[in-house]
């Protein structure tokens, strides 16, 4: 009985990798076509309809290697201070003890509440108006340097080490910093992993942030200028539709690429291994 049944998950299983994988299929058939359809016959290659053109397209009109340069360095920084506040205020509301704690980690659940567009208009007149940091990096990075799920994601993962763990370091006269850097970090590589990769997503598709304060073309990143060249296509290229899965390919790559490359290191680690008893 449990045999018979192995045949049918596997179908199940092929079935769904299909239906997912499709999309991802049609945008790249679609976006090396000459003439692209839009339909389900575009997903089949057709001999002699295959070309560059379109992504020659998107390069000639925004600058390429520009944008992703300012995707990169946006999204490098976003990642960067996610990771080390993250990290940082994790340990602390979950290991350190102090007055307020408590109080400070409600107030993070709270802020998950509060949508980003409800902030956005005093964000900005924050970042370019006070601060002057209009079509800047750090105009860019700044409101997404704390991020409040990194946060809580780090904290729940540093919980579920044993205290054992942390009182023999501390015994042996080991620094917070140090028992952070030896013990809890090593132990918590999915969460780092998965908050990484999370945190890369969020703003290398970022649009209306980046897009409110870069005026400036040399500085706007991918997403804000594919954005731009894709309501212009009508008339300026030869196949929109195709130029259209371009944009939506260069945009989509970096993502898939950094989780083929990280998918294998996600698994949990058994916390309770270094324990006896």
């Amino acid at each position: 009985m449990v045999g018979g049944g192995r045949p049918l998950r596997l179908a199940v299983l092929t079935l769904g990798a299909i239906a997912f994988l499709f999309p991802f299929y049609y945008m790249v058939v679609g976006s090396l076509g000459k003439v692209t359809s839009g339909d389900l016959d575009g997903a089949l290659p057709r001999p002699g309809n295959t070309t560059t053109g379109n992504y020659e397209s998107i390069n000639g009109a925004i600058s390429l290697g520009r944008s992703l340069v300012n995707s990169g360095v946006f999204t490098m920084g976003v990642l960067l201070c996610t990771m080390v506040f993250g990290v940082l205020a994790g340990y602390a509301l979950a290991r350190l003890h102090f007055r307020g704690r408590g109080t400070l980690f409600a107030v993070l659940l709270l802020v998950q509440t509060i949508p980003f567009q409800l902030l956005m208009l005093p964000l900005y007149v924050l970042v370019v108006r006070d601060y002057g940091l209009g079509d800047s990096y750090l105009g860019m990075i700044l409101p997404f340097a704390i991020n409040s799920t990194a946060v809580f994601l780090f904290r729940q993962f540093f919980l579920q080490i044993p205290a054992t763990f942390f009182e023999a370091a501390r015994i042996d006269g080991a620094s917070e910093l140090r028992i952070l850097w030896q013990i809890a970090i090593p132990m918590v590589r999915p969460a780092l992993l998965s908050g990484a990769l999370l945190t890369f997503i969020g703003p290398w598709n970022e649009f209306l942030w980046p897009f409110l304060v870069t005026k400036n073309a040399d500085m706007q990143p991918l997403a804000v200028s594919l954005a731009g060249f894709m309501s212009n296509l009508q008339g300026t290229v030869a196949n929109p539709t195709g130029a259209l899965m371009a944009g939506a390919c260069v945009l989509a790559v970096p993502a898939v690429v950094l989780f083929l490359l990280f998918q294998r290191h996600f698994t949990q680690i058994d916390i309770d291994s270094g324990t006896k008893g």
